[in-house]
This record gives C-alpha cells, sequence and structure tokens, in this order.
C-alpha cells in the first residue's frame, strides 16, 4: 500500500529546544524537574521522568531543584514564585509564545484590554494572560466574540496553535465589537505550516493517521483538519494503537502526519508498522532518498518558520536546518522563500543542522579577490582599524592586512588616519588555507605613477606649449608637474628680468602654462620656460619709450661709466655719467644710489642692439626751467674762471632792462 508521510511532522523548532535540552539537563546529574508536562506527549513526558526530570504542578513542588519551563510559557508571577521558593530557572518558552508574552505587555493596558483567540484552559493562554496589563478576555468562536461586551480599543493576539482558518472568522466578529482593534497574528509559522500540508495529504488520501499526544491541542487541531476532508482519519499516541484491519486493501493510499509534539520515534513505529516492505526499516528507505549533505555543501531551501533570532529551512534533508539572524544576508526573508544556504554542521550536538548564507557571500567574496590577484588587478578597500604594525581593511568583503611600509610612498607617522579612508589596494600576498590577504596602497601608487610619467613623457616634444602645476621652489628655478612627471624652470626662464628668487614670479600650487625647451629622457629630464610664453620687451621697446619721452625707472646696477636704470623688467637703460647730475660728479655714487626711482629722459632706441641711452640731467634742467618765470632774460657772461667757450654753453638770467 502506498504510504505517503507529510513534509512536516513531529517536532517543531521550539519543541524540539525543549526537549533537546531537558534530555541534557538528565544527563548532568544535578536535581531537576519541569514545570508542568515539557510537552504535551505522554511518552516524552515518561522517558524524561524515568531520566531523573519528572513534572511538577507548583514552584513549591519544585523547590529548591532547577526548573525547566516547558515551551508553553509561564506567567511573570510564577517565575517570582519559583525564584522564590530557591528554584534556578531554565526557560525553554517557545520563540513565538515569548514574542506574544511580550506584545501582551508592551501594548495592553487599563484603557486597552487584550483579547486572547484560543482555548480558554491551555496552559500557553494561562500564561499569556499573566502578561496583560490590563483586562483579559478569551474567545474561541466567532458566537463567543459577538458575545463580548462593546469596547472602544482592544489588542487581539491568538494561541500560537490555533486554527489560521478560525481566527480571520473570529477577528471578523470582533472588528463589529472593538472600533479600534490592534490584531496581531502571533499564529506559529510551523502550525500553518502543518496544517496547511495535513489537509492536502488529507484531500489525496484514501485514510489519514494523525499521530501524536491526545492532551496536544494542536495535535487534535490536525486530527479536525484532517477529518473533515478524510472520513477515515484516526488518532493515535502510538503505533500499538492503530486497528488491524485499518488499511484493508493494498491499493489504499495512507497518509501520515503528526503534531509539533510528536517525537520523532513515534511517527517512525507508525509508519513502519503501516508499511508492507517485509524485513526493510521503511524509515531507512525513506531516508535514503533525501538528500546528502555535508559540511561546505551549498543548498536550496524553503523557509519554513521564522523567529527573531533565527530562521528554520527546508533543505530535503531528515531534519530542517537552522540559520541564525547573524548569519543571513537577506534580513526580510518570508516564510515560502526559496534562499542559497551553506551546510555549517550536519548536527550541531542538538540534532540541527547549521546553516548560514553569510558564508556563501564570503566565499564568493574570495573567490572574486583570488580571480584579480591572480590576473593583477586592484582591489577596492576601505581602512577599519589601526593595528601594530599596520592597518587592517575590509577589501569588498574581506579581512585585509596593509603594513605600515605599504601605506604610502613615504613614511607614515599616523597609521589612525586610513581609517575609513577609501583606497585602491593590490594584493602581495595570500594564504588560501586560511583565507588571509596581505595587500599594499604603495605599489598601486608606484604603478600608477609610473604609468602616469610614461603617458606623459609619450605625449611631450620640444617646442610644445602644456598646462602644468608648480610643486616646488628652489633658489635655483620651479619645478612644474606637467601630467605626472616633474620638470625644471630655470630661474633665468622664469623672468625676462632679473630676478633673486623664483617665489618674485610663480608660488606652489600654482597652474601655469610653460613650454618644453629641451627634454633628456635617458635622464628623465625636462627643461621647461615661463617667460619664453610672455611679451619680449624689446618687442615694442620703440613704441613704449619713444625718444624724448620722460618715464621712471629704478637703478638696478651701477659702473665706472654710468648706471643702468630698469623700464620693465628684461628692459634696462643707461645713464651715462656725464647725463647723472647737472653738474659733473666724480662717481656715479654721488649722483645716484641702487634701488632708487628716477625720472630720466629717453635718447635713444636700438633695438637690434638692444640699447637705449637715457638721461637724469635733462630731465633736472627741463624741471629748472619750468620753475624760472616766463619774463626772465638771460646773457652770457664771462668770468676769470670760467672761459668764454664754457660760459657760453651756459645761460644766466639777468634782470629785464627798464623802457627807455
Amino acid at each position: 500500500m502506498p504510504v505517503e508521510v507529510a513534509a512536516h511532522a513531529g517536532f517543531c523548532m521550539g519543541v524540539r529546544r525543549a526537549v533537546e535540552t531537558a534530555c541534557r539537563v538528565a544527563e548532568e546529574g544535578v536535581p531537576s524537574c519541569t514545570l508542568g508536562e515539557i510537552i504535551h506527549n505522554p511518552q516524552v513526558v515518561e522517558m524524561l521522568r524515568a531520566r531523573g526530570v519528572p513534572p511538577v504542578t507548583s514552584p513549591e513542588e519544585a523547590r529548591g531543584r532547577r526548573v525547566l519551563i516547558r515551551s508553553h510559557g509561564v506567567d511573570p508571577q510564577t517565575l517570582d514564585n519559583l525564584h522564590a521558593a530557591g528554584c534556578a530557572v531554565l526557560d525553554l518558552t517557545c520563540p513565538f509564545v515569548d514574542k506574544l508574552h511580550r506584545i501582551v505587555s508592551e501594548e495592553t493596558g487599563p484603557d486597552c484590554p487584550v483579547i486572547l483567540v484560543g482555548e480558554k484552559e491551555h496552559p500557553e493562554v494561562r500564561g499569556t494572560a499573566g502578561w496583560a496589563k490590563g483586562p483579559v478576555y478569551v474567545v474561541a468562536t466567532e458566537d463567543e466574540a459577538r458575545a463580548l461586551p462593546e469596547m472602544p480599543r482592544a489588542l487581539a493576539v491568538a494561541q500560537t496553535t490555533f486554527p489560521p482558518d478560525r481566527w480571520e472568522q473570529v477577528t471578523a466578529a470582533l472588528r463589529g465589537r472593538v472600533p479600534n482593534l490592534m490584531e496581531h497574528c502571533t499564529i506559529c509559522s510551523a502550525t500553518e505550516t502543518r496544517q496547511r500540508e495535513a489537509r492536502e495529504l488529507a484531500a489525496r488520501s484514501d485514510a489519514m493517521i494523525v499521530v501524536g499526544g491526545r492532551s496536544s491541542a494542536n495535535t487534535q487541531k490536525l486530527y479536525a483538519a484532517c477529518l473533515a476532508l478524510c472520513p477515515r482519519t484516526i488518532l493515535v499516541e502510538c503505533a500499538a494503537e492503530i486497528p488491524p484491519a485499518f488499511a484493508n486493501t493494498n491499493s489504499d493510499h495512507i497518509g501520515i502526519t503528526a503534531g509539533a509534539s510528536t517525537p520523532g520515534g513515534s511517527l517512525k513505529e507508525v509508519v513502519t508498522r503501516m508499511t508492507d516492505i517485509e524485513n526493510k526499516d521503511f524509515m531507512a528507505e525513506v531516508e535514503a532518498t533525501l538528500v546528502k549533505i555535508r559540511p561546505g555543501q551549498t543548498v536550496t531551501g524553503t523557509v519554513v518558520q521564522v523567529t527573531d533570532d533565527e530562521v528554520c529551512v527546508n533543505i530535503g534533508y531528515k531534519a530542517d536546518g537552522l540559520i541564525k539572524r547573524s548569519e543571513l544576508t537577506q534580513p526580510d526573508v518570508q516564510l515560502g522563500d526559496e534562499i542559497e544556504v551553506e551546510v555549517v554542521k550536519v548536527n550541531d550536538g542538538e540534532g540541527n543542522v547549521l546553516l548560514s548564507q553569510r558564508n556563501i557571500v564570503n566565499r564568493k567574496a574570495w573567490e572574486a579577490l583570488m580571480a584579480k590577484y591572480e590576473a593583477g588587478e586592484y582591489v577596492d578597500g576601505t581602512g577599519k582599524e589601526a593595528v601594530k604594525g599596520g592597518l587592517i581593511a575590509d577589501v569588498e568583503g574581506v579581512r585585509a592586512f596593509v603594513p605600515a611600509s605599504q601605506l604610502s610612498q613615504r613614511y607614515v607617522e599616523k597609521i589612525a588616519d586610513f581609517v575609513g579612508k577609501e583606497m585602491k589596494l593590490k594584493i602581495i600576498e595570500v594564504d588560501k588555507q586560511k583565507k588571509r590577504i596581505v595587500a599594499s596602497r604603495k605599489a598601486v601608487m608606484a604603478e600608477e605613477s609610473a604609468a602616469k610619467k610614461k603617458e606623459a613623457w609619450e605625449k611631450l616634444e620640444e617646442g610644445v606649449v602644456i598646462h602644468g602645476i608648480v610643486r616646488r621652489l628652489t633658489d635655483f628655478g620651479a619645478f612644474v608637474d606637467v601630467g605626472g612627471v616633474d620638470g625644471l624652470i630655470h630661474i633665468t626662464d622664469l623672468s625676462w628680468g632679473r630676478i633673486k628668487h623664483p617665489s618674485e614670479v610663480v608660488k606652489p600650487n600654482q597652474e601655469i602654462d610653460v613650454k618644453v625647451l629641451s627634454l633628456d629622457r635617458e635622464r628623465e629630464r625636462i627643461q621647461l620656460g615661463y617667460k619664453q610664453l610672455q611679451p619680449r620687451p624689446w618687442d615694442n621697446a620703440q613704441e613704449k619709450y619713444p625718444e624724448g619721452s620722460i618715464v621712471e625707472g629704478k637703478v638696478v646696477r651701477i659702473t665706472d661709466f654710468g648706471a643702468f636704470v630698469e623700464l620693465e623688467p628684461g628692459l634696462d637703460g643707461l645713464v651715462h655719467i656725464s647725463q647723472c647730475a647737472l653738474n659733473r660728479v666724480a662717481k656715479v655714487e654721488d649722483a645716484v644710489q641702487v634701488g632708487q626711482v628716477v625720472r630720466v629722459k629717453v635718447l635713444s632706441v636700438d633695438p637690434e642692439k638692444k640699447r637705449i641711452s637715457l638721461s637724469i640731467r635733462q630731465v633736472l634742467e627741463e624741471e629748472a626751467f619750468d620753475e624760472i618765470p616766463a619774463e626772465t632774460e638771460f646773457e652770457l657772461v664771462a668770468t676769470d674762471e670760467t672761459p668764454v667757450e664754457e660760459a657760453a654753453a651756459e645761460e644766466v638770467p639777468t634782470e629785464e632792462a627798464p623802457e627807455a
């Protein structure tokens, strides 16, 4: 006869955790007990009693012992009573029930009662009621909901094992009594999954067997759901309770499911009993059809349960896998989602398969990094922590070490300055076994600098004009970055005039255009010119300084035969010693000094010979004439000391003669 077992039958995650923890406690030898039956299954309860962990009914009965709180949970007052009785408490409340308690505690108050949708005498409902901070109402049917008094607002929550379809019916009735109804469907996702699968299996089966404790509300609801679709449905606690002639033909399709508090042994016993396979362990055959898993293997599974701390995933193995929230890369995962996971452990010691999504991401990130490493490509990194000897960086999701000597081409005084900084790195060492990498920022800078330099040299030609940035100044010139390489502007090529220091013309970080004067590719030297792009002073000297014009200039040099006066940078004129003053002077210094600003008259300009003759004397003479009154007359006077010829060259003012 064909036998089909529901995919999700037997212990749910919360019950499995409670039972397996109780078994470990039994092995420790510490006097322990459970407050009430740990689950609604007599076989499990008797097994724990035989191993020294019996159930008790009150905190007083548990006095002095370690007490295990069952998956149904308890109210705060019970916890206080246990502590008062000197009991060490090990809370095994189901994560879904714990969430229900938090909602009731946080969202109820004197003006906001709680309406618990569930079985009034169920231990989970009684325990939840104790967390309310306002009035409590318990309803299980639409009629009970309509019988409630009208109230302006209330919180509606569900017993975690309540049938989802009945929850919808009851809350629809509640909305007519409570205008402001806050609804929290706190039904366990495992309950929903089991009931859905049970109904689907019952609909296509000739007979159904529901395995579980008769006192279990979860099992009773499964039985009711199956019976509604398959009239030949029975509820048994063990294989011995199956009627001998239950399956009367070899062609019957038998469906088997189990409540969340049914141990795997009870389910296996029933399945084995119902098979017509002789001398063969049916469950072993079933297990043979399941996937084989190993640590490190990547599999695809379906999310079947979601809690605040972890997610349960069906991966086709005999046990579902658990993945902690910290190991998820999809924080908004929902029931029914298909996700790719990696097997971390086939058995964590409690029968659970441990899974991880993050390991897959890390492995893919590592593989991508190794591909870049082998190709010699750069990787993106962010400084995370300054440590002794270097920097820890996050390189595309992988931890990397950057030695201090590899952070820059220059000495790094404060490694902490790189924390939080994004940078390009090159992987220089790899330990594939330990998955560790050593990276270098210095290598990237050196290679990029070399590439820039090569590109810059390819563009350089003598005579071209290029844009550059002044990087540093020295006494003999200015170094300019012209696209990745530095060229020198000698001090004599900065200005047409004489300068004492390059800072008189340019400043660091100033952007300028320069002309390439010469290239030495072997020695990597570039000679640049700046003044060559400025107007040459002699090109328009005749137009700017015509003969006879009077201009100002600064004495820049003195010789025995005269003084050189700078009219503008690069353009000097000579004042001959005979033209330095009104009177003869023995030395030029007797008339002018270096740095003195003087007014001069242009006597002649010769651009070809680059000579300008100037006169201070003629300016002084003209200024002297301008100061003499217009009616004054002059006559020649000869003296014993002055020859007549020289006297003739001098004009002497005389008084105007009176009219006759």
